[in-house]
């Protein structure tokens, strides 16, 4: 997994976590120590996942760019997805590129879902108009 924002690769791992959800590509949950520091920063705001728990936010920032809100992490997870305490996942779409295995991802449709799409996949996947109901 590598991820570059602001023309640096702000971060790489081969310790990430793949979750799948009905209907998404998957998302991708990196540890904290894979991102260059300083590069995260808490933004305000959560949001509440039914099977992970409450998630935060934050601002990713690197080479004079930041994308608001482009990442999330669960800080105190459901005991199921325990796993995932402090890992973060981002919104491929707000970065400049998300690789997996060195092929470049394309962003799930739509803003809401954060998952990540390369070539063995085949949709249809939530998140783009008319999807969100599934």
């Amino acid at each position: 997994m590598r991820i570059r924002l602001g023309g640096i690769w702000i971060a790489e791992t081969v310790a990430a976590f793949r979750v799948l959800e009905t209907f998404h590509p998957p998302s991708w949950y990196l540890p904290p120590e894979a991102f260059l520091p300083g590069v995260l920063r808490p933004a305000g705001g959560s949001s509440f996942c039914e099977w992970k728990g409450v998630a935060r936010y934050w601002d990713v920032a690197a080479g004079g760019v930041t994308a608001r809100r482009a990442g999330w992490s669960y800080p105190d997870p459901t005991p199921g997805f325990a796993p995932l305490r402090d890992h973060l996942a981002v919104y491929a779409g707000l970065m400049q590129e998300c690789r997996v295995d060195e092929e470049v991802v394309q962003p799930q449709p739509g803003g809401f879902y954060g998952g990540w799409i390369t070539s063995e996949l085949v949709g249809p996947f939530k998140g783009g108009p008319g999807t969100l109901g599934w």
